[in-house]
């Protein structure tokens, strides 16, 4: 109760001034088109346009809907406007390639033996003929000596 006694005793009272566009404007529509228009060229953004006009974005949509109505071009809102497309569904015919054979089994070798002769390492894998094994190496010793 005590701030109401302080406005009666001659306290001050803080006023505020709101400068800028009146609350609720009139647009013509020249006007409109022209800010419509403006919304519609390739690249422009609607949020920008907004701005620069100090009006709000879903302001310009009502009014593309309203011009869109005008035109005759439907707009979202008239069913008449809308029309059904048949879908039509196909089956991708696969290509036709050769099958992709497995991939190679690869089968780690067995392990086999390293010889060192003279300087000279000879490496034998498992299985290996006795006799061919003995003629390697007698050649390799003759060839060193």
């Amino acid at each position: 109760m005590d701030d109401i006694n302080d406005d009666a005793k001659g306290g001050y009272r803080r006023v505020e001034v709101l400068t800028g566009p009146d609350r609720r404007r009139r647009w013509s529509a020249d006007e409109k088109s022209r800010i419509v228009a403006e919304s519609l060229v390739p690249g422009a953004v609607v949020s920008q346009v907004a701005r620069r006009w100090q009006i709000c974005r879903q302001q310009i949509f009502a009014w593309r809907r309203e011009l869109a109505t005008q035109i005759g071009g439907g707009g979202c809102g008239d069913p008449a406007g809308l029309a059904f497309i048949p879908v039509v569904a196909e089956m991708p015919t696969p290509a036709r390639t050769a099958p992709i054979p497995p991939p190679p089994v690869t089968v780690a070798a067995p392990p086999g033996i390293e010889i060192d002769v003279d300087g000279a390492r000879i490496r034998v894998a498992s299985g290996v003929d006795g006799k061919t094994l003995t003629a390697v190496l007698r050649a390799v010793r003759a060839a060193a000596s």
